[in-house]
């Protein structure tokens, strides 16, 4: 049974909101002044939040607040990092703002957000880029975390200019022309020199991009690291800041923070510790699953689940898939002592047409030819939901109609069921 809950915050307190699965709720503010990650929220405006979310309201000035739903938590806090966030965002707006005064306009912050699992990096991110717009900067937002997926799907990389403020409820739904590569694996691990060259590639991109950009080159980037932050994960993390030239990391952890001192010391690069918020709550692995699922079915059906998919049925003929990196690579403990796997981890490979493929989230990039797959942009994604090998047809979802940029799929790991 759904039940309307009011609540009072006084200036500079939040209300923290954690809303289960299978449940939305409705916020209004109906006095005052709020904003989630940094948007503002209209007075009477009715604000739909859907399943599995958490996220905090936070007033300046004060606020009235109204919540309806039937299975909801949320509390008031009156401890709150958002005087240091306002004044990190000040120091970055002051960089941004020198930058496009200078003779020859320069570079503006970029800006790493670094720290581990749940200590609310996707969530300073988009606050610092949502003050950034709110001030007429154009900065682009960088996603390395394979986990979430911040900017579309799990399992991919990826960057996009950033123009009016992120709705807080879809998020990514409304960003413009992101620059996506995909990955296939909500981690890393298994393929790291991948993880590498996506990230190169797509910092020499964005490298150009602003060389004959202005106006997005005084206003920077925002980065959203992953997660991973020891042993490999942390040598991926210091490839990923080097090779997107980052000015600025901020830390949301005491023990990184130490070791990103040391490794930086005498160099350019300025290294900030920023507390983690209160409201940042540890996910089990069966809730970021849910979320995982959540974001590829928001993408197909849209936010409210109310968009119309449509389905094809091609011929094996017609259509190619390909998978980067795959094929028989022995461990490295199986190989003698100071050998190295001899399996080329960019190699890429055709992939038959089996049932293992069935219920698939595979990639549409922009490519020509399967070598291009290394390089090129994701256009979408489709849901394959049979594959059936004796009529030697597969079946697949779309969110739009008409036919797709190519007939060549990249596949990945990543997998759907409704």
């Amino acid at each position: 049974m759904s039940c309307i809950r009011k609540f009072m915050l006084c200036k500079e307190h939040e209300l923290r909101v954690e809303v289960e699965f299978k449940d939305n709720v409705t916020v209004k503010l109906t006095g005052g002044t709020a904003e989630i990650f940094g948007t503002e929220i209209a007075v009477d405006q009715q604000l739909l939040t859907f399943s599995g979310t958490k996220f905090a309201i936070f007033t300046w000035q004060g606020a009235e607040l109204e919540l309806s739903g039937s299975s909801f938590n949320a509390y008031i806090a009156d401890e709150t990092p958002m005087v240091n966030y306002i004044n990190t965002h000040s120091i970055l707006h002051s960089r941004r703002v020198a930058a496009q005064e200078a003779e020859v306009s320069g570079q503006g912050p970029i800006t790493m957000v670094v720290g581990p699992t749940d200590s609310g990096k996707s969530s300073l991110c988009k606050l610092l880029v949502n003050y950034a717009v709110r001030q007429g900067q154009k900065p682009l937002l960088v996603d390395l975390d394979l986990g979430q997926g911040m900017i579309t799907l799990p399992g991919t990389v990826g960057a996009t200019a950033v123009q009016r403020p992120i709705d807080p409820v879809q998020e990514s739904l409304l960003l413009e022309a992101p620059l996506i590569y995909f990955f296939g694996q909500t981690s890393p691990k298994e393929n790291p020199e991948l993880y590498r060259h996506y990230v190169e590639h797509m910092a020499e991109i964005l490298r150009r991009r602003n060389a004959n950009y202005a106006v997005g080159r005084a206003a920077g980037l925002v980065i959203n690291s992953m997660g991973w932050v020891d042993g490999l994960g942390y040598e991926l993390l210091l490839h990923s800041a080097r090779a997107l030239r980052a000015t600025v990391l901020i830390v949301l952890e005491d023990r990184l923070h130490s070791e990103l001192e040391k490794e930086f010391s005498g160099t350019d690069v300025e290294v900030l510790k920023m507390p983690k918020s209160g409201g940042v709550v540890m996910r089990t692995v069966d809730f970021r699953k849910m979320t995982r699922s959540s974001k590829i079915s928001e993408y197909f059906y849209g936010v409210d689940g109310k968009l119309n998919i449509t389905t094809w049925v091609k011929k094996f003929s017609e259509v190619s898939v390909y998978k980067i990196g795959c094929g028989p690579r022995a461990p490295s403990s199986a190989l003698p002592l100071g050998a190295k796997p001899t399996a080329n981890p960019l190699r890429v490979a055709p992939v038959e047409w089996t049932r293992e493929l069935q219920n698939s989230v595979l990639a549409i990039t922009y490519a020509i030819s399967p070598d291009d797959l290394l390089t090129s942009n994701v256009a979408g994604f489709i849901w394959v939901t049979e594959v059936d090998v004796q009529r030697g047809q597969v079946t697949y979802q779309a969110p739009c109609q008409g036919e797709l940029p190519t007939t060549i799929f990249l596949a990945g790991d990543l997998k759907f069921y409704e």
